[in-house]
């Protein structure tokens, strides 16, 4: 008999582990579909057996699941209907979960889609009053994101964000030649159901449809926006203008140039919001390196998973350049890394001879405690000039941290001549202390 191949998410599995017993509310978020619920109740919980816990000190209940609502007296044909958005009764779920605990010995709670939990917030923080109970979460978004954590459990939450697959994840469990790998995943992205998939139909059927049927009308429903147009445009806007610098007005301006539509730079600054926090995308702000401040605008904006930006514009504009930043911009997510956009200046002479005020951009300032990257991701270095053009901005850093130059050929890790590290971008992907090197 054929056995199934099993997709790995060591990464999370491990951040979790480390996390046991440490007092917190362990919460996983992330967008719909990325693999929360394997990771906790069929990895962790694994994980769990292993470690010789017995099975009825693991309690599972999955907030979205009719069979677990059934448990506790709840209909979920009710529960279902999106305009009443009534949340479970916190009295029935705390009814059939007290009677389970029966001696003073660690248990495990395991709770999925917890946010449908009516006033979730108490109930969590009742838990943390209970020291033989370890609590584990998940949230898709809204109100789980590492800004609400913070406030709804008062510094007593512990956030394990979860990405759609990195290309090393996709690359092991797909196995295939890594160019092919990649050319896959630039384009169809790293969400798991995704790459159980065999044709190239159902992948772009599935992320279509996901995109708009499920995580656009999360958004539209869950706010009642009203124009689902606008909303959608939006979107279009920033897919297509992936790795370049916005704001909300210049989004506002595309709109009005493309489909005749106005709208207002407040209403797109809300709807980037909306899209923020169901976690469709992330907005990364620029940081002078010189003047160590954050600027506010302009941004640059990236998606959660390719495949999903790529499907919301018809699987039409799949620009390498802009794809490998992207992925690269996830990937230092996945590592752990605090990411920024970074900007250096510089009193350069023109060529009249005038000095002028240059502004360069570094594309990725990398951070992990006291470890500090420059990065840039340069897709194709032809000639002496392009280096120079990618490099410049490095020369103006003043200071020794670690300056890298990632490009789309492949190229196993080296050094040039002015002590920059270069890498192909399948390389950095597949190597996880590839900046350590």
């Amino acid at each position: 008999m054929e056995v199934a191949m099993e997709i790995k998410r060591d990464v999370y599995l491990d951040r979790l582990i480390v996390r046991k017993h440490n007092g917190l509310i362990k919460v996983i978020t992330g967008i719909r579909r990325s693999g929360k619920s394997y990771l906790l109740n069929t990895l962790f919980y694994r994980h769990l057996i292993a470690e010789n816990i017995s099975e009825d000190h693991i309690i599972k209940f999955a907030f979205d699941s009719a069979e677990d609502l059934l448990k506790i007296g709840e209909d979920p044909i009710v529960l279902d209907n999106e305009k009443k958005d009534r949340k479970v009764d916190p009295s029935k779920f705390i009814n059939w979960l007290m009677p389970q605990i029966k001696s003073d010995g660690m248990y495990y709670l395991l709770l999925d889609e917890v946010q449908k939990l009516g006033a979730f917030e108490s109930v969590l923080n009742g838990f943390l009053r209970r020291e033989n109970l370890d609590v584990y979460v998940t949230g898709s978004n809204f109100k789980f994101l590492s800004k609400d954590i913070l406030t709804e459990f008062r510094g007593r939450g512990d956030e394990v964000h979860v990405l759609p697959l990195s290309f090393s994840e996709y690359y092991t469990f797909k196995q295939v030649d890594k160019s092919e790998a990649y050319d896959e995943y630039s384009v169809y992205g790293g969400l798991p159901a995704v790459a159980l998939m065999v044709t190239e139909e159902q992948k772009t059927n599935y992320l279509i449809s996901q995109m708009q049927n499920l995580y656009l009308r999360d958004i539209v429903n869950r706010y009642a926006v009203q124009d689902e147009t606008a909303l959608g445009e939006v979107i279009d806007v920033i897919a297509s203008g992936i790795s370049t610098l916005t704001n909300p007005r210049k989004i506002a301006n595309t709109m009005h140039t493309i489909h005749g539509t106005k709208t207002c730079d407040a209403t797109v600054d809300r709807y980037i919001g909306y899209a923020e926090e169901a976690f469709i995308l992330t907005r990364v702000k620029r940081y002078n390196v010189k003047g160590r401040k954050y600027i506010g605008t302009p941004y640059k904006i990236y998606f959660e998973d390719v495949g999903l930006r790529n499907a919301r514009l018809s699987f039409r504009q799949i620009e390498g350049s802009h794809m490998m930043e992207n992925i690269i911009y996830n990937e230092l997510r996945y590592r752990g890394y605090q990411v920024d956009v970074g900007t250096v200046e510089s009193r350069e002479k023109d060529s009249s001879g005038k000095e002028i005020r240059v502004q360069r951009e570094i594309d990725f300032i990398a951070s992990l405690g006291s470890k500090k990257y420059y990065i840039q991701s340069a897709y194709a270095i032809p000639d002496q000039e392009k280096y120079e053009q990618g490099t410049k901005s490095f020369e103006h850093t003043m200071d020794s941290f670690k300056k890298i130059i990632i490009v789309d050929k492949s190229m196993k890790p080296r050094y040039d001549e002015h002590g920059y590290l270069m890498m192909g971008v399948k390389e950095f992907l597949l190597d996880a202390n590839s900046l350590l090197i």
